[in-house]
């Protein structure tokens, strides 16, 4: 059996912001690259997300290589405003 591993991933702009993702998941490619990027293994990633075949691990993380200074600067983002959140939240409680 051939798999397209061009179907592996795919987006849809009402979902996940447009972000590409696993096809038959909401799990995205930034998720995939962020465990990654934390030291996981292909491997590790396929066994944390179970329902997910190594192959689709792989085939988000190509995708990923293949479009690493978007991805990476999308979770950058990502994260400076998780981190703005986080702050006004903490003023508003030392005001409260």
């Amino acid at each position: 059996m051939n798999n397209d591993i061009g179907a592996f991933i795919i987006c849809t702009p009402e979902l996940k912001r447009g972000r590409p993702r696993i096809a038959g998941t909401g799990l995205t490619v930034h998720r995939i690259a962020i465990w990654y990027n934390l030291g996981h293994t292909p491997e590790e990633i396929a066994h944390q997300y179970q329902h997910l075949s190594l192959a689709q691990v792989y085939a988000a993380l190509s995708y990923y290589h293949a479009n690493r200074d978007e991805i990476d600067a999308e979770i950058e983002a990502d994260q400076v405003e998780a981190d703005k959140i986080e702050e006004e939240y903490k003023n508003a409680r030392k005001t409260a």
